[in-house]
């Protein structure tokens, strides 16, 4: 119990400081956008470029790991989305909350949890995640979307929005950046590759206090009954399909198996409330289905921790 309480508390004492830091008024509201720029743009870029180029490209071959963890979202995802459509005919509203049930906070939680859990030395699962996670589900989200406010325009033109919004991500370009360089053998300098490693290294405590500041913003009103369920879904529902699917219907090492899992059980990442805010819709539930299921994650990770281990 003690290990499983030093792998949670860290994450989630840094998530309370810049929760906090920002209700004490230390912080301000800025500062939620402006960390979220520097994780964005330079830390997690850093960390994944860093991770990448240090591993054999064939480490991060595992076709059960990205079967089992692509279809615990799916399933999740197109039963929501399913439910919502038929009940609101909104299909713009609907896939922000279908995204909300499946969308994994990967990047954010992800990649220090399963650090402290597995080892830095095996973070090529999360790594994998945290990419599936922002390129595939991120992608299929903006699609709907697109389909729904762009009705008039061609499926080409829609088509290109999406390609261009998804290689604005530095969250995409930089396994691309890192795979082209680990796939070429090409040796990047020392200094390069000392100021990846700083950067990497703050990609963890930023993104975790980033989380806090921004649970810490007012939250809109919104169908509280609505979030609940998206939440026990999230949380309860999705890990245990990844859990059947990771080690009872696809093989994998027993790290990636126990990192499908775990990375399943995350809270709602902040992608929902990024393309509520980009479209000016659904900003209410993908706010407060982050909130809740940030809180109820140390629950939710705590039991799956306490069963993988």
């Amino acid at each position: 119990m003690l290990s499983i309480v030093n792998i949670i508390l860290p994450v989630f004492a840094l998530i309370f400081a810049g929760y906090a830091l920002r209700k004490l008024n230390i912080l301000s509201v800025s500062a939620c956008t402006e960390l979220n720029r520097f994780v964005v743009y330079l830390a997690l870029p850093a960390l994944m470029i860093d991770v990448m180029i240090s591993s054999p490209w064939s480490d991060f071959y595992q076709p059960g790991f990205l079967l089992a963890f692509e279809l615990a979202v799916a399933i999740i995802f197109v039963t929501v989305l399913a439910w919502r459509w038929l009940q609101t005919r909104n299909l713009a509203e609907s896939t922000i909350e279908c995204t909300a049930a499946s969308y994994a906070n990967t990047g954010y939680i992800g990649l220090p949890l399963c650090a402290l859990s597995f080892g830095a030395e095996n973070l090529a699962p999360a790594m994998v995640g945290a990419v599936l996670t922002v390129s595939v589900n991120f992608a299929v989200s903006i699609v709907l979307i697109e389909t729904s406010t762009q009705k008039n325009q061609s499926a080409l033109k829609s088509a290109g929005n999406v390609l261009r919004s998804l290689f604005k991500n530095p969250l995409i370009l930089a396994p691309l950046f890192a795979g082209a360089v680990s796939a070429s053998g090409m040796q990047l300098p020392f200094g390069v590759v000392q100021s990846i490693k700083l950067l990497g290294g703050a990609a963890s405590p930023c993104a975790l206090v980033a989380i806090g500041l921004f649970l810490a913003l007012k939250q809109e009103p919104t169908n509280v009954p609505l979030s609940a369920g998206l939440v026990l879904l999230k949380l309860l529902v999705q890990p245990l399909i990844a859990w059947y699917l990771a080690f009872h219907v696809f093989d994998m090492p027993p790290i990636w198996a126990k990192s499908a899992v775990l990375l399943s059980a995350l809270p709602t990442g902040t992608g929902p409330f990024m393309l509520a805010e980009l479209y000016r819709r659904g900003g209410g539930i993908a706010s407060r289905t982050i909130l809740l299921s940030t809180f109820g994650a140390v629950a939710s990770l705590s039991f799956w921790l306490a069963i993988l281990n």
